[in-house]
C-alpha cells in the first residue's frame, strides 16, 4: 500500500490497491452481492475522488469482491421511507455516477458475475469495461415495480433506444458477449484471464501523457452531448491549446527524431 495513499478512502465498504500508476477501487459488500447502499456510494465517491488527487495514479480500476460485481441498489434501503429519504438516495446514485465522468483518469469497470440495476448503471457510466465470460448485465426493475429510470440515462448514452428499452421493459438479462456487441463494455474475456486483460489496458493508457489522457477525457464529455457544429468548434480549440503544451510538443517531436518520449504532464 502506498505511503502516499489517502486514509479517507479506506473504509470497510471499499478495498483498494495500488499497482502504481494503476490504483484497485474494490466493492466490499460480499455478503450483500455488493448491493449499492449509500454507505457504498458514498464510501466510493469519497474514495475515487481522494485517489484521483494522487499524481501518481494515472487508471484506475473498480471491480467486485465476491462472487459478482454488483447486484445495484440495496432495496432494504428503499422500503419504508419517506419521499425526501428516497430521494436522497438517488441523489447519491447520481453524484457517483458522474463523479466517475468528472475524473482526470479513466475508470475501469473489471466486471464478473452480474451487473445488475444500479450495478450495470455503473458499469456503463465507467469509461471503459472488461467483462468475463458468463456475466449477464440487466436492469431488472420492471420486475418489482420500480422502473430503472437512473440506470436508463447511462446505459442509453451507451447502447441507445432500441436496446436499452428492451432491458429495461423486459428486465430481461444479456449475456457478455451481446454486452460487448450492443456497447456496453470493450470486450469479453475468459474468467481467469480478466484480471490480467484490465491491467494490460490501465497500463496501455498509462503510458500516454496523463495530461494528454486527461484533456482527451474531458473533452469526450464535453462533446458527445453537443450538435456538430458546437463540437468541431469546441474540439477544434481544444486540440489548438493542447498543440502548445509541452507533451504534445514533445510527443510530436519524440515520434520525428524516432525516440520514445519524456512526459512531464504540462
Amino acid at each position: 500500500m502506498s505511503s502516499t495513499a489517502p486514509a479517507e478512502a479506506i473504509t470497510d465498504y471499499i478495498l483498494f490497491e495500488d499497482a502504481l500508476p494503476v490504483v484497485y477501487l474494490t466493492l466490499n459488500r460480499p455478503a450483500q452481492r455488493n448491493a449499492l447502499s449509500t454507505g457504498l456510494m458514498s464510501a466510493l465517491t469519497q474514495a475515487l475522488t481522494a485517489h484521483s488527487a494522487r499524481p501518481e495514479c494515472c487508471v484506475i480500476v473498480l471491480r467486485g469482491a465476491g462472487s459478482v460485481f454488483s447486484a445495484g441498489h440495496d432495496l432494504r434501503e428503499l422500503v419504508g421511507r419517506s419521499e425526501d429519504e428516497e430521494r436522497a438516495i438517488f441523489a447519491a446514485c447520481t453524484d457517483l455516477m458522474q463523479t466517475i465522468q468528472r475524473l482526470p483518469q479513466p475508470v475501469i469497470a473489471s466486471v464478473h458475475g452480474i451487473a445488475t440495476a444500479a450495478g450495470c448503471q455503473l458499469v456503463a457510466a465507467c469509461d471503459l469495461a472488461i467483462a468475463a465470460e458468463g456475466t449477464r448485465f440487466a436492469t431488472p426493475g420492471v420486475k418489482i415495480g420500480l422502473f430503472c429510470a437512473t440506470p436508463m440515462v447511462a446505459l442509453t448514452r451507451a447502447i441507445g433506444r432500441k436496446r436499452v428499452l428492451e432491458m429495461l421493459l423486459t428486465g430481461q438479462p444479456i449475456d457478455a458477449a451481446t454486452a460487448a456487441a450492443w456497447g456496453l463494455i470493450n470486450r469479453v474475456v475468459p474468467a481467469d484471464r480478466l484480471d490480467a486483460e484490465v491491467l494490460a489496458l490501465a497500463q496501455q493508457i498509462a503510458a500516454a501523457s496523463p495530461l494528454t489522457i486527461r484533456t482527451g477525457k474531458q473533452a469526450f464529455y464535453r462533446q458527445i452531448e453537443l450538435d456538430q457544429v458546437t463540437a468541431y468548434e469546441l474540439m477544434g480549440e481544444t486540440m489548438a491549446t493542447s498543440a502548445v503544451t509541452h507533451d504534445a510538443q514533445e510527443g510530436m517531436t519524440a515520434f520525428l527524431e524516432k525516440r520514445p518520449p519524456r512526459w512531464q504532464g504540462k
